[in-house]
């Protein structure tokens, strides 16, 4: 089976990367990296995956990069994926992840492609959600309220369109918050991790610079997002929307709370007004049933045990 990756370099590819490398040697992996973008420094993935080089917004770059590749599946995980950073470049985010998507679309239907499309959209694009309507389904309706969240609305819909449309057997994977070792600390859990790592090592005061605690969201552990992927590639229905998601939420405050736990020294908590966002969720949770009977997945590490490895990966991080 041959395998391309986009966006191979961030921080999901490359723990879906490692996965099938670890236990799917069968599988001919390629990965797409933007044009002059850092490759991380994992030693497992060279040589064993080939790099081939384009960008989402240089149409032609895909049909090259699909020629070359030839893939049974291709996992699409190439995206601008902040949302707070969304509110300052609505623009970028909206022609990365939308017309980026839709390039590549484009590009499989033109070599008429068999392969099988994973589309990484998010639980962001559901958007306001009521306490009634928890834990969130596949029918929810989309009422995203930032630029990240319709940008990845947009993507699910095109997925949903070149289904019915062209026939392209897309596969649209709504995770829910993922997180996990190596996240960029632009992202809440380990933006946390960072400044208590960086607290215990003494690069930092102690003081931990906080937004809005209350609002919960349902974290899967990214280790478990790579193997969810995987599963959608290889067992899961074309035409098809999944929710990933452990059915649980938790708020930012119980996150902080366990990480001051896990801290080897004592810290003072911060609020900081400008950490808050135009608009905000207060409350993201999933139900996952669909995609557990399509697939078999079940989350498998426990949450305290991704914000412990997170906090150790800052610290070892912090030190390098």
């Amino acid at each position: 089976m041959r395998v391309l990756i986009t966006g191979i370099s961030g921080f999901v590819g490359l723990h879906l990367a490692e996965h099938l490398l670890a236990d799917h040697p069968e599988v001919e992996l390629f990965g797409l990296r933007r044009w002059r973008s850092e490759m991380p420094a994992v030693p497992a993935l060279a040589p064993a995956v080939g790099i081939l080089e384009g960008d989402l917004l240089d149409a032609p770059s895909l049909v090259r990069v699909l020629q070359a590749s030839r893939p049974d599946v291709i996992f699409h995980l190439a995206a601008s994926s902040s949302v707070a950073g969304s509110w300052d470049t609505p623009a970028e985010m909206i022609q990365v992840n939308s017309l980026g998507t839709l390039h590549l679309l484009e590009a499989v239907r033109q070599l008429n492609l068999d392969a099988r499309v994973v589309l990484a959209c998010s639980a962001e694009a559901y958007g306001v959600v009521a306490e009634s309507e928890l834990p969130i389904k596949e029918e929810q309706p989309f009422r995203p309220v930032s630029p990240y969240a319709v940008s990845k609305a947009a993507v699910d819909l095109l997925g949903y369109q070149y289904s019915k449309a062209f026939g392209l057997r897309t596969l649209r994977m709504r995770l829910f918050n993922h997180c996990g070792p190596r996240q960029s600390a632009r992202f809440v859990v380990s933006a946390l991790a960072r400044q208590i790592a960086g607290i215990e090592a003494g690069q930092l005061p102690p003081r931990v610079i906080v937004g809005n605690l209350d609002v919960r969201r349902d974290f899967v552990d990214v280790r478990d997002a790579a193997r969810a992927y995987w599963l959608a590639g290889t067992r899961g229905v074309p035409g098809e929307a999944y929710n990933v998601a452990t059915g649980r939420s938790h708020s930012i405050r119980e996150v902080l709370d366990t990480l001051r736990a896990l801290a080897d020294t004592s810290v003072e908590v911060v609020f900081d007004p400008s950490r808050l966002r135009p608009a905000e969720l207060q409350v993201l949770e999933g139900d996952a049933t669909r995609f557990r009977k399509a697939t078999g997945w079940r989350p498998e590490i426990a949450f305290n045990q991704t914000l412990a490895d997170t906090l150790a990966w800052w610290r070892v991080n912090l030190k390098a």
